[in-house]
């Protein structure tokens, strides 16, 4: 056993020294063949892939990898970081990738633990984000009913889940570890859009020895594709379609992300074009620019949606058409053509009566400059000021709100602060200091990402994707895993708050510093809105509990608590010495929740939800799209 060790030492420095093992073989640092676990093979081939960060939570359903971890860890060739929920390993994981390009892996046992970190992979997933899952799974040897697995008794259930969710692979013998390897970087790495790859490991194979297993055999990373089509005849009908447009909006989705704004200005100048963006890329294209309408949807802003509802043409970026991002559909209504620009083909065929290029978005629209620039698009001069006057209107009606900050709440029995305006100072508040702003999911992030203002892009992010609660405070951790290059600001509601509160541990556990704005209502405020849009009463989404949470954060030793008080002032007071904490910090904001016009910045689109559908899904076939 103690050669064994030793041998898996080297191994682990070899890595460490080398980066990949083609190298350290190559040196002479490494035999070619050596024998080598299962479990180790899976640290090993993901360390020689650029995986350096394994996040998540051991159990008896991981031990031996637990094991080589150890070893790994010891000798610097990974960093293990055990939290206190697989669902805050998930989202810490996705941000990692999202802000900072770096791919972990998330481990955890068999069983709930692998529940609740598939049910964490809902953004990366829905948010084309590559992250690897480690999962314990049952023995194959079928001996009786395993503990935690499924309670039925059938082959790989767990498998059949995870293959119904994404990209998945049960290592059933060890020697299938180069072609599950090999599927995960092709689905974490490769593809056009990235995706999570979930590894199950029976617990009995995990110390199964591969006999002269060649270290030749393990894939490196493969750089992410960049496609563009090459039809030349395709490009030229854009550009037709294009000049002979009058009323043309682009609009962007978290596809685009990459496109840089000095191109994507000189496309929108050249179509003669406005811009609308989704809620995952504002400052893509700077807030203060005259074409810009900022944010549209069924949570969209007035001239964003205006721009949508009165094209002719909508030029959609990087999209794959979600619900509200479109207005299921509807937001289009007098566009005569759309122009679909994505890499991912099945996003491409969201629209029908379109014009379809698959490719990179800078790609593509590198191309369109080029004849564009021959002949330009000339949109209708009234256009442009129809829409800027709907802007115009847009600020106006933010800053009545921001300069009616205070109104009684019910409730509390006092004058609270509304959202909006919390948010609101909030978010200047952030800016000022180059924080960076991760909304969570709910009314915050809905009146959020409806006051962001954002002149580059990466200062804000939320998962419009798939609007997890909780996300934004897990994801925190991962900036003090990312070395504390930025300050992150998690904006949360009450309720998305105690979907995952484990962070204040391990925030301390690993030394973040950054802070969490907690807006409280009492109550889930998104779903009493559209229960009084839609049925005029609330049912079951309020609660009579009043939380001290400046108690609940000072709980923690190494967190402190800020009451974010009732006036705007109070309000910037708290944040100011919240900032300067050297720790993770939680500021307490009551915030007003009622039916008074100044309470909310109300929604401007279409949704097919509820007693809406009928109506929404009749004007969406009657436009064709």
């Amino acid at each position: 056993m103690s050669e064994m060790m030793e041998l898996r030492r080297t191994r682990a420095k070899a890595i460490r020294t080398h980066g990949v093992l083609q190298k350290a073989v190559e040196a002479g640092t490494l035999e070619q063949f050596q024998d080598i676990s299962l479990s180790e093979a899976v640290v090993l081939g993901l360390v020689n892939q650029g995986v350096k960060t394994f996040i998540g939570i051991f159990g008896h359903g991981m031990t031996d990898v637990g094991e080589v971890l150890r070893v790994y860890e010891e000798e610097q060739a990974v960093r293990v970081i055990n939290v206190r929920s697989e669902v805050e390993a998930s989202h810490a994981a996705a941000m990692l990738r999202w802000k900072y390009g770096e791919v972990s892996a998330v481990f955890t046992s068999i069983g709930p633990g692998a529940m609740h970190a598939l049910a964490g992979s809902l953004v990366p997933l829905s948010n084309g984000l590559g992250v690897y899952y480690l999962m314990g799974d049952e023995t194959s040897h079928s001996e009786g009913p395993n503990m935690q697995q499924i309670p039925k008794r059938e082959q790989e259930l767990f498998l059949r889940i995870l293959s119904t969710m994404g990209h998945a692979y049960s290592l059933h013998t060890p020697e299938a570890v180069f072609t599950a390897l090999k599927r995960g970087d092709a689905a974490v790495n490769g593809g056009v859009k990235q995706s999570p790859f979930y590894l199950l490991l029976p617990m009995n194979i995990q110390p199964k020895i591969m006999d002269g297993c060649n270290l030749l055999e393990f894939p490196t990373r493969s750089a992410a594709s960049k496609i563009v089509s090459d039809s030349e005849e395709l490009f030229d009908a854009a550009a037709e379609v294009i000049r002979s447009a009058s009323r043309i909006t682009v609009k962007t989705g978290g596809g685009a992300a990459g496109l840089t704004s000095a191109v994507l200005e000189e496309f929108l100048e050249l179509s003669d074009a406005v811009y609308v963006h989704g809620p995952q890329v504002p400052g893509l294209y700077p807030a203060s620019k005259s074409r810009n309408m900022t944010v549209g949807g069924s949570k969209g802003s007035i001239s964003g949606n205006y721009a949508l509802n009165e094209c002719d043409l909508l030029i959609a970026i990087g999209a794959r058409g979600v619900c509200q991002w479109d207005c299921s559909g509807t937001a289009f209504r007098k566009a005569k053509k759309i122009i679909n620009i994505n890499c991912d083909y099945e996003d491409l065929g969201q629209y029908s009566n379109s014009v379809r290029i698959q490719g990179d978005a800078e790609a593509v629209l590198l191309r369109l400059i080029e004849r564009l620039k021959k002949a330009p698009g000339e949109s209708d001069p009234a256009w442009r000021k129809e829409c800027e006057a709907k802007r115009a209107e847009w600020e106006t009606f933010k800053q009545l709100r921001y300069d009616h900050p205070v109104l009684v709440d019910e409730k509390w029995g006092r004058p609270l602060l509304t959202e909006p305006a919390a948010i609101k100072k909030a978010v200047d508040f952030a800016d000022a200091k180059n924080c960076v702003k991760i909304f969570d999911a709910g009314d915050v992030q809905a009146n959020g990402f409806q006051i962001v203002a954002d002149e580059k892009p990466g200062q804000t992010i939320t998962d419009s994707g798939s609007s997890y609660m909780g996300f934004a405070v897990s994801a925190t951790l991962a900036f003090v895993l990312a070395g504390n290059r930025d300050y992150p600001m998690a904006f949360t509601g009450d309720g998305s708050f105690m979907m995952n509160p484990q962070v204040l541990i391990d925030a301390v556990q690993y030394g973040l510093k950054g802070m969490i704005v907690l807006f409280d209502n009492r109550r889930m405020g998104a779903i009493t809105s559209l229960q009084y849009s839609q049925y005029n009463t609330e049912f079951k989404t309020d609660d009579a509990v009043e939380v001290d949470y400046v108690r609940l954060a000072d709980a923690v030793k190494g967190v402190k608590g800020f009451y974010g008080g009732e006036t705007a002032e109070e309000l910037e007071e708290a944040l100011n010495a919240a900032y300067a904490y050297d720790g993770l910090s939680l500021v307490h904001v009551p915030v007003y929740y009622g039916t008074d016009d100044m309470a909310g910045l109300g929604s401007f689109g279409d949704w097919n939800v509820g007693n809406w559908c009928e109506q929404v899904q009749k004007l969406k076939h009657a436009i064709g799209f």
